[in-house]
């Protein structure tokens, strides 16, 4: 799933349509998948039995699994590589993506003016790691993924990197084949030189510095025993201390399901950092993806201290998602009686929060992240997918003051450093390039860093876009946002690929990539709609699609839908629902509560089985945001949003392109495979159900930028060839359809 852990904040008007009718042979594969059996398996839970007649597919290790998913795969290989649009579809998306000058990401800027950051550059499959001085110096490759994918046959990516304090070492996150499995180098940044043995299991582990560079902090996996279940992968984590210089084993800090220093549990993550600029270390016991967090207090000087009790400063129930450290002001982003968020200031050494001052009050746009500079608390707001950033001074009286941006659009906070004055912002749209934004440090006044090019695609002005509330099954209004060519006309007949998420508070900000141009090129129409679960109004949103309310996130993108035909974008046979990982949910339960309004559906890495995450080592995590069979109410909700036990023999469902990666860690391959199963056995449509199985590839993260593009590509060419688009039908449904026209 996207997320797995919160750390501190630094995503009905029925029309008809009878044209439906007139595609119905064009949708058909030209070749049958492998066939799976029907082996039931049956669980009670509070009264209530359910049958899972795909249980066996959950035994990845398989042969049979093995061979059924190698069947599946290829077929859906043979089916896609037979769409005639595809091909050339796939080198207007790369000719597109040559035009990218760069496309730059996790940046750190540190005093002294040394720049770290992830790059991928024209010709690069994959991000590479850099180091720059000043904004514009030159830069210098520091670590590089396609040397070892070259090497090795498989493709590698980082996944997380600090630097020091002084830019003299550099700790760094290697996977292998997207599995996310993270293995810790640390090197010299000077010379590049290895300075450890790598350290493995530090899957999702942050990288934190003491500030005098003697070392970091890394959270660690235990080995498992020989047959022990997978469920238990993130239980009893330990974070451990790693000295640049001495020998003897990295220092155990902090071990979770004791109570020898704080007491944490066996499944919260150990997470431990020192707060720049301050005397202080951070501890959190991170509960899975609960956004909400407890945080204790230590002075760093004592951090290493075997005998160290740390000081709570404010648990769960405080509603605290994220802090900054001041002197002895503590900064505080919370939803306590402010749904929208809020920051409040206390005393460090004694925190109260019921009596803390507001800083940022409450209000119609939603307080979304603070990060703390060398001359104020910045805070970043959002009204609508509007960003906002404002300053807030640190002496006691100090009002929060609206900085006026570059650019409008999106707004996050990309890095901030207590050390360094101003933070850097990065802005994003819906049509053109993002950019990365810094003070001038003379004269105050926004400077664009160049880090993130304007690429030769990167502004068009063909698209446009619009922002429309639609109101949804229970009068509630809906955010949608909708991308189109300039000058479409609303006459129904646009293809149009329909997005959502919904889940754990996050939000679909603006984004553009050069790739969608080729989408738009065909007419295409993107709309993302802000389901309820995500964060757009803040967390009575998310609050509104968690647990048993899960169903506000597929009704909402029923209703998005129902008003992109209402409102003449499209109709159903040429609109297309699309979502991945936790925004499987929202395809999965879309297409089966709604068959009728989607000419097709693309669940990729998706969560479509949730009764049965739970028994994956990533669902134990993510408990907190959808729950557990072992309560009778949150069972109650999974089985509800569980797309798979929703399939219905006889329902003539949309046409749907399963997608998920062999070594995906969030998600496990058996949801898409068991969803594959069910749909082919019961879909009375003749639309065809492809299983595309990335036998290179996990959830995503890490994937290569060829990897996206192939992945791009079959997903487009699915939409348009069951949209019946000219140039995208395989010969043997053209003639078909054409045979049946005579008719």
């Amino acid at each position: 799933m996207t997320r797995l852990f919160p750390t501190p904040r630094t995503i009905c008007a029925v029309l008809a349509c009878g044209a439906a009718l007139t595609h119905t042979v064009l949708h058909a594969a030209p070749s049958a998948p492998p066939a799976a059996p029907v082996r039931p398996a049956t669980d009670t839970y509070f009264g209530t039995t359910v049958t899972d007649s795909y249980r066996w597919m959950e035994e990845l290790s398989s042969p049979e699994v093995q061979r059924w998913a190698r069947g599946q795969a290829d077929h859906a290989r043979a089916v896609l590589d037979a769409i005639p649009g595809r091909a050339p579809l796939l080198a207007r998306i790369a000719e597109l993506e040559s035009g990218d000058a760069a496309r730059v990401t996790s940046v750190q800027a540190l005093p002294g003016g040394l720049v770290f950051y992830e790059k991928r550059g024209a010709a690069d499959d994959q991000f590479k790691l850099y180091v720059r001085r000043g904004w514009r110096g030159a830069e210098r490759l520091l670590v590089d993924p396609e040397a070892l994918a070259k090497a090795k046959g498989e493709p590698f990516a980082i996944n997380t990197f600090a630097a020091s304090p002084d830019g003299r070492y550099l700790a760094y996150g290697l996977s292998e084949g997207g599995s996310e499995e993270a293995v810790i180098h640390l090197v010299d940044v000077a010379s590049g030189r290895e300075l450890m043995q790598p350290v493995d299991r530090a899957h999702y582990s942050g990288i934190t510095w003491m500030p005098d560079a003697s070392g970091f902090f890394y959270w660690r996996q235990r080995a498992l025993p020989a047959g022990a279940p997978e469920t238990g992968k993130y239980q009893y984590q330990t974070t451990y201390f790693h000295r640049v210089r001495g020998k003897g084993p990295d220092q155990a800090i902090l071990r979770a399901g004791t109570k020898d220093h704080l007491d944490i549990a066996p499944a919260e993550f150990p997470y431990v950092a020192p707060v720049p600029g301050t005397p202080w270390t951070i501890a959190i016991p991170g509960n899975g993806v609960q956004n909400e967090i407890t945080a204790y207090v230590a002075p760093t000087a004592r951090v290493l201290d075997p005998k160290l009790k740390w000081r709570k400063l404010f648990d769960r129930a405080d509603a605290v998602t994220g802090l900054a450290i001041h002197g002895d002001k503590l900064y505080l982003l919370t939803h306590k009686d402010a749904l929208r968020y809020k920051v409040v200031v206390t005393s460090l050494a004694h925190p109260d929060l019921e009596q803390a001052h507001v800083v940022v009050a409450p209000g119609r746009e939603v307080v979304t992240d603070m990060q703390p500079a060398k001359d104020a608390l910045y805070v970043t707001a959002r009204d609508g997918t509007q960003g906002r950033l404002y300053r807030v001074g640190y002496q006691d009286d100090a009002q929060p003051q609206a900085v006026a941006l570059p650019a409008q659009g999106s707004v996050s906070i990309a890095d901030a450093d207590p050390r360094l004055p101003g933070v850097l912002v990065d802005i994003g749209s819906w049509t053109h390039d993002n950019a990365f934004f810094a003070p001038d440090p003379k004269t105050g006044a926004w400077v664009d860093t160049g880090l993130q090019p304007l690429g030769r695609y990167g502004a068009p002005d063909s698209i446009e876009s619009k922002e429309v509330l639609v109101r949804s099954w229970d009068n509630v209004e809906v955010p949608l946002s909708i991308v189109y060519p300039k000058g479409m006309k609303l006459d129904g007949d646009n293809p149009t690929w329909l997005y959502g998420y919904g889940a754990y508070g996050i939000t679909d900000d603006p984004v553009y990539l050069s790739r969608f141009l080729a989408w738009y090129e065909r007419g295409g129409v993107r709309a993302t709609c802000h389901v309820r679960g995500g964060g757009a109004y803040g967390e009575d949103w998310h609050l509104a699609g968690k647990q048993d309310m899960k169903p506000n996130t597929w009704k909402d993108a029923i209703a998005c839908a129902e008003y992109l035909v209402r409102k003449g974008y499209t109709n159903p046979t040429k609109l297309a629902i699309n979502g991945g990982s936790a925004g499987g949910i929202l395809v999965g339960r879309a297409m089966t509560a709604r068959p009728d309004l989607f000419a097709a559906a693309v669940p990729e890495v998706g969560v479509l089985n949730a009764l049965r995450s739970e028994t994956s080592a990533n669902g134990v995590p993510n408990i907190p945001e959808f729950g557990t069979v072992k309560d009778h109410r949150q069972f109650d909700g999974l089985l509800e949003m569980d797309a798979y036990h929703h399939v219905e023999d006889g329902v003539k469902y949309p046409a749907t392109l399963l997608l998920t990666g062999i070594n995906d860690p969030r998600v496990p391959p058996w949801e898409s495979f068991k969803m594959a199963a069910r749909l082919q056995a019961a879909s009375a449509s003749g639309r065809p159900v492809l299983l595309r199985v990335d036998y290179a590839a996990g959830h995503g993260i890490g994937s290569t930028k060829r990897q996206r593009q192939e992945q791009v590509a079959d997903i487009w060419s699915f939409m348009l060839w069951q949209f019946g688009e000219p140039g995208f039908q395989p010969p043997a449904a053209a003639d078909a359809a054409a045979s049946g026209a005579s008719r």
